[in-house]
């Protein structure tokens, strides 16, 4: 996993989890106590808001992604540019300033009045996008979303981020953004939960994550909140993306998302991490085969990565026995313990995932065919 330099501020395994705050000058945005359209009070809302409140990142948008709202064009983007930058100038607090545009002009003017790095909701579909943020050496968070300047984010099937993630390639300052959110008709709940359940596989790709998750429908639906009550799923979620591997947060309650990023980075487990090792955070095969994806290597040792623990219990003395050969034969460990009060055994059996099924596929009398097909159903695919 690379780190990134935005200009001083490391982001990456290397260092604590970021925050980005939001800063919207655009009078349609949904949220209103991120909206401001005079530079003096978005510059007091920013150094209070914002910035005394922990944020490392302040993200300003210039319109609106949803997409109830018509697109303005990057002409219509830089019109507003002017109270943007005079806000990032009255700022008197520390922070790296990044410009939300789908636009190469629009990037490409923000940066030479002033801004620190972009954040491209739309993925490079403009395909310029990645050669500016490379001339300028800028951190870029690029969204997944469809080569479409006009649908941002909106991926239908969580198959498909993939591909999008790798739309018109990466710069080497490139952080990664799934897209949460429903920026489509056709994007459910389900894919969002599906999109936040398999986080960890978009390390595969090596470059930091960043997460958008706050206030979200397919969190506020788990507890039944309103956008008004739903900080505390939020907060929920926040500490869960970090100890997934999010490296950036970007939220409009700054105070209350730094503390629960925080959390989540004091229970991340510790990785090994020296120039020439890293050992990779996987808990499914999935999550392998991305990492052996980037690598170009057979996706079918993907089986063999990740490691399961079973306790089986209730078997009689000669299954158990059965087990034990069977595992070995197949290179799965079984380890008996005591015998209860019923004659029966209880057995640890572990091994990788792909052990586990070939011994799945190697038994075939009851009870072991049963036990061990039950163990097997419930494994993650691939």
């Amino acid at each position: 996993m690379r780190n990134v330099d935005a200009a001083g501020l490391g982001i990456g395994d290397d260092y604590p989890p970021r925050i980005m705050g939001v800063l919207n000058v655009s009078s349609e945005s949904p949220y209103d106590p991120s909206v401001y359209d005079d530079p003096g009070e978005a510059a007091e809302y920013v150094d209070a808001e914002l910035i005394g409140e922990g944020a490392d990142i302040v993200d300003v948008g210039l319109e609106s992604a949803n997409k109830k709202f018509d697109v303005l064009t990057a002409e219509q983007e830089l019109e507003r540019l002017d109270t943007a930058v005079e806000t990032i100038q009255s700022v008197s607090g520390d922070a790296v300033f990044s410009i939300e545009t789908r636009y190469h002009e629009v990037a490409e003017a923000a940066l030479d009045r002033g801004f620190d790095m972009v954040n491209d909701i739309c993925g490079f579909a403009d395909p310029k996008m990645a050669e500016v943020c490379a001339d300028y050496d800028v951190a870029v968070g690029k969204m997944a979303s469809p080569p479409d300047l006009e649908r941002p984010g909106a991926v239908e099937d969580v198959d498909d981020i993939y591909d999008a993630l790798e739309l018109n390639g990466f710069t080497d300052k490139t952080i990664l953004d799934p897209a949460f959110g429903g920026w489509s008709e056709d994007k459910t709940i389900e894919d969002d939960r599906e999109t936040f359940d398999r986080l960890r596989e978009f390390r595969g790709y090596g470059y930091p994550l960043l997460v958008s998750i706050n206030r979200k429908n397919f969190l506020r639906e788990i507890a039944g909140r309103t956008t008004e009550e739903a900080l505390p799923v939020s907060l929920a979620a926040t500490a869960m993306a970090v100890e997934r591997g999010a490296h950036v947060i970007r939220t409009h309650d700054v105070r209350e998302t730094r503390d629960a990023a925080l959390v989540g980075d004091a229970f991340t487990r510790e990785r090994v991490r020296t120039p020439e090792v890293e050992e990779l955070d996987v808990t499914t095969a999935g999550e392998v085969g991305r990492h052996l994806d980037r690598l170009g290597v057979d996706g079918a040792y993907a089986d063999d990565a990740v490691v399961r623990v079973f306790e089986v219990s209730g078997l009689d003395e000669a299954a158990t026995q059965s087990l034990r050969e069977a595992a070995g034969t197949y290179g799965v460990t079984a380890v008996e313990g005591g015998a209860g009060d019923d004659g029966t055994a209880t057995v640890l059996l572990f091994g990788t995932v792909g052990a586990l099924r070939r011994l799945a596929t190697g038994v075939d009398e009851d009870p072991l065919a049963s036990v061990v097909s039950s163990i097997t159903d419930g494994l993650p695919g691939a």
